[in-house]
């Protein structure tokens, strides 16, 4: 293996201490070996960020899927990512997916996976039911014995034969498999209202979409076209509208009008998927291990733990040693959409497995072993779940102690910053900083430390590597600060909590960005200089008295404008011998007998001021504004 250089400068050789919460060390195994692709999955991140920071860290050459590492550089980058690396080949053992097939075109073709999503109220139910049945008929089974979370439609003329289309998965299940970067679906059916058109849900899929970045296949099914409020070409441009090419428009995303109800355009829909799945060229392995997903699981009365199994590469028989998440067990029965017998699920299958020894998860990967190899593999995992639980319990305490104790150091701090700033101590701007790995995080840390001087400064409360968590919103309620998220997720729930305690967080890939965002946050902490200037000045030519109702009289000064505007919404006050004598505002400002709002400079008016009438003869009246100024960093 060639020899790189590793940039370490961007990871400290000791980790800085910071105040607030204590980070729990998280041990990874790493065997002697290990692929790039495995160690992704040791590490519980995404293949495209591992990757990522292998390209950063001048290992470009060596971030295909399956190079293989050694143990010291395995290690190096299990510590970006906040782990602490054990070279353990024993503890280490997993079974993993195949290797990629070094030239698929010569690989059998497979039948296309579909996945139909949309608004709730849209019909998608209906369509799939309907889809369910005619696939039944044609297979002359009798009748559906059985509904589990996928099927397939018999295609004539299609390479494949068949289409598979999944029904369960909802956006989450979806996106979690995907982020594994398992080609779980090769396209998606976006159903679309006819007389409903997008909605929210609607949008959430568009967004999904999107965010495969031309990975999936998409076609939109136009349901409802039966309905007599149905209005195809509003739904079309609304589409358009957020960003779906449809193919009416010169696009590349084809729409198909349907009815599930009647059955309408579903031959069509279904040619059109085949026609995508033909240019699409799907194939894969029809021997060899089997590597797949649980679509879902059920406990079935007679057959104990129940998984729909979507076989993705190699075969699937009963006897087959399988193992998925921390489940495992020897295939017993499989049974496909129809409830009839299955001897070989091949890719694009969905099956019924029973013989599992405890209920798999939805989205977990299916994969195949020898008997001694799955039970040291499940073993590994179980150890490893039972550490995680153990770390995220002790993460939680500490949170909560952490929490706890920020907030009754708040409270007894409070008199302190009444003397600090009394006193002219600094004012803080407290932050709990998060980030993808290890050294964006003390990067950050380090850029703003920095900001401040001896009036406002920054003081880092608590930093981690990962999403933003509602133990984070809390720290941050605490310690009355804000969240700094660099290049990490907030999700929807966390956003929620932070928006109920009013605590704010300002996310960004940018660190300049996050730096000016700082800077602005503590400039705005700085105390102000206040500036006063005058904008009008009137002096005092002759004093009348004015009768009032009853015996009462009022003083108005008669002035002429000397500088300026005499406004009567500024502040006022009266200047004699060079002495400020008085100051509040006008309570009159009269030309005959008219009330005036303003007079310019060289006019003459009556002046009276509320709560004072001492005014004589020469006396200068000044029109004045307070201007604020902002502190300077």
């Amino acid at each position: 293996m060639k020899k790189v250089a590793v940039n370490v400068h961007s990871r400290p050789a000791t980790p800085r201490s910071r105040p607030g919460r204590k980070k729990v060390a998280v041990n990874v195994y790493i065997p002697t070996t290990v692929s790039v692709g495995q160690l992704a999955r040791l590490l519980n991140v995404r293949q495209t960020l591992l990757q990522r920071k292998m390209v950063d860290a001048g290992m470009a050459a060596e971030a295909s899927y399956d190079h293989v590492l050694t143990s010291d550089y395995a290690a190096l980058l299990a510590e970006e990512f906040g782990r602490n690396p054990i070279i353990n080949d024993e503890a280490a053992f997993d079974i993993y997916p195949p290797a990629p097939h070094p030239d698929p075109t010569t690989l059998p073709t497979r039948p296309p996976i579909i996945t139909i999503m949309g608004h709730v109220d849209h019909g998608k139910t209906t369509l799939l039911d309907t889809l369910r049945s005619a696939s039944v008929a044609d297979n002359e089974a009798g009748g559906i014995t059985q509904h589990i979370g996928a099927f397939s439609v018999p295609v004539k003329g299609s390479s494949s034969g068949t289409i598979t289309f999944l029904d369960t998965p909802g956006h989450a299940a979806f996106s979690a498999m995907r982020s594994r970067g398992a080609s779980v679906t090769d396209m998606v059916v976006l159903v679309v209202a006819a007389d409903d058109g997008v909605m929210p849900q609607t949008k959430e899929v568009i967004r999904l979409i999107k965010g495969e970045q031309g990975k999936v296949g998409v076609v939109v099914a136009i349901n409802k076209v039966d309905k007599p409020e149905a209005d195809v070409e509003k739904v079309q441009h609304a589409l358009l509208a957020e960003g779906v090419q449809l193919e009416a428009f010169g696009g590349d995303i084809p729409s198909v009008e349907v009815s599930g109800l009647t059955g309408h355009g579903l031959t069509d829909l279904i040619d059109t998927l085949s026609l995508m799945a033909e240019v699409q060229d799907l194939r894969a392995e029809q021997d060899g291990p089997t590597y797949g997903h649980v679509i879902e699981s059920k406990m079935h009365k007679g057959l104990g733990p129940t998984a729909t199994v979507l076989v993705l590469r190699g075969c699937l028989t009963p006897g087959a040693h399988i193992l998925a998440g921390t489940s495992s067990g020897k295939v017993r029965l499989m049974s496909n959409s129809s409830g009839a017998p299955v001897k070989a699920a091949y890719p694009g299958m969905a099956v019924t497995v029973s013989g599992w020894r405890s209920l798999p998860g939805a989205g977990d990967e299916v994969v195949q072993g020898s008997e001694g190899d799955v039970k040291k593999a499940l073993a590994n995992r179980v150890r490893k779940k039972e550490v995680e639980t153990v770390l995220i319990d002790a993460e939680a305490i500490n949170i909560a102690r952490a929490a706890e104790r920020e907030r009754v150091r708040r409270k007894e701090d409070k008199s302190q910053d009444m003397r600090n700033i009394l006193d002219g101590g600094p004012k803080e701007l407290r932050l709990v900083i998060k980030g993808d790995v290890s050294g964006s995080v003390e990067a950050v840390v380090g850029a703003l430390e920095g900001i401040g001087n001896e009036k406002a400064r920054v003081k880092v409360v608590s930093t981690g590597v990962g999403d933003v968590t509602e133990g984070d919103v809390m720290m941050a309620k605490a310690a009355e600060g804000i969240i700094v998220a660099f290049s990490v997720k907030i999700p929807r729930s966390v956003e929620t909590t932070a928006a109920q305690n009013h605590v704010p967080i300002y996310s960004s890939k940018i660190i300049y960005r996050i730096m000016d965002e700082v800077r602005d946050r503590v400039t705005a902490l700085l105390p102000c200089t206040y500036e006063t200037k005058v904008t009008g000045e009137a002096t005092v030519l002759q004093l009348f008295d004015i009768h009032l109702k009853g015996k009462m009289t009022k003083k108005i000064a008669g002035c002429r404008v000397s500088n300026g505007t005499i406004e009567k919404s500024k502040g006022a006050r009266v200047v004699r011998n060079g002495q400020v004598i008085h100051e509040g505002v006008l309570d009159a400002l009269k030309q005959h007998k008219k009330d005036l709002l303003e007079v310019k400079k060289g006019t003459e008016c009556g002046i009276s001021l509320q709560d004072y009438e001492d005014l004589r003869n020469g006396d200068l009246i000044q029109m004045y504004q307070t201007i604020e100024i902002p502190g300077v960093l």
